[in-house]
């Protein structure tokens, strides 16, 4: 997974650099960072000369940067970032239309925070970023499956100084019967996101909480996100979790504020899909 946060985002007035070789996608975007980030600048690059002339001249705190640039790859300017950057780290987003594919191959660099798939759309991707540069208390319930009650209760607390209602039980099997009251209440999914270690105490993984409320509740990732935390750096296993349904991987240890960037990014994300879906459907 990708490097550590090391610094939470509080500037009152943060800057954010959008690198893009279409004008229109950087205009796009900006106009929606002006909507929905209290106070942003955003600076504006086509090409990644541009990007790095434009590091050199004051703090960025994020950097947002396409896949394929008119003059380089995206992941040869995150690493020029890593290399170069005047502090410490900048956070920096690459935006693609194959994400899931890369997060399956795992062809991601440290260089990379976080990866954004951009078939959700640019609105999706301004709340992707407002995750990292605002303290955004969302609300919203998270189904959290944890054994270890140290793990849990360090976890929980990182949750729900956030804003976030916490729901924990210590295995899989708790889990799926709290899925299962939610739905016969006629809540559902239930939880806005689930969050689930690998390895549990009991008869059944987080593997296998992948495969049943994928294939058994028949929830899609849109209406029930999944994040997986693991401490299993092997790609392979890394990449069965994300064939299986999981979201997005969480390595441990974990480190707050990418855990609670991404948990919130989720819950964004479900319930924009679950709005989408709702009102697709028709009136009565």
């Amino acid at each position: 997974m990708s490097t550590s946060i090391t610094r939470h985002i509080s500037s009152e007035t943060p800057r954010i650099m959008v690198v893009d070789g279409s004008k229109v996608v950087r205009k796009m975007i900006e106009t929606l960072l002006i909507k929905d980030v209290p106070n942003v600048t955003v600076i504006s690059c086509e090409t990644g000369a541009e990007a790095k002339a434009a590091l050199q001249e004051g703090v960025v705190d994020l950097v947002t940067t396409a896949l394929r640039l008119p003059d380089m790859d995206g992941m040869e300017l995150a690493h020029f970032v890593r290399e170069h950057a005047p502090q410490a780290y900048i956070p920096i987003i690459v935006v693609s239309g194959d994400v899931q594919e890369r997060l399956v191959n795992r062809s991601f660099t440290d260089d990379v925070t976080d990866y954004f798939d951009k078939s959700l759309g640019f609105a999706a991707l301004t709340a992707f970023i407002r995750g990292y540069v605002c303290n955004d208390d969302s609300g919203g319930e998270v189904l959290y499956v944890e054994d270890s009650k140290v793990v849990a209760m360090a976890t929980r607390r990182m949750l729900e100084k956030n804003g976030l209602q916490v729901i924990h039980v210590p295995s899989v099997e708790d889990g799926i019967a709290h899925l299962e009251t939610a739905m016969a209440q006629g809540r559902i999914p239930g939880p806005d996101v689930v969050l689930t270690d690998v390895y549990l105490k009991g008869g059944m993984t987080g593997a296998d909480l992948l495969d049943h409320v994928r294939n058994v509740f028949e929830y899609g990732k849109a209406q029930l996100p999944i994040l997986v935390m693991t401490g299993d750096d092997n790609p392979a296993n890394q990449s069965a979790l994300l064939r299986a349904g999981a979201n997005d991987l969480v390595q441990k240890p974990i480190e707050e504020r990418l855990l609670v960037t991404k948990v919130l990014f989720q819950l964004r994300v479900g319930r924009m899909m679950r709005e989408k879906v709702a009102k697709s459907q028709p009136a009565g």
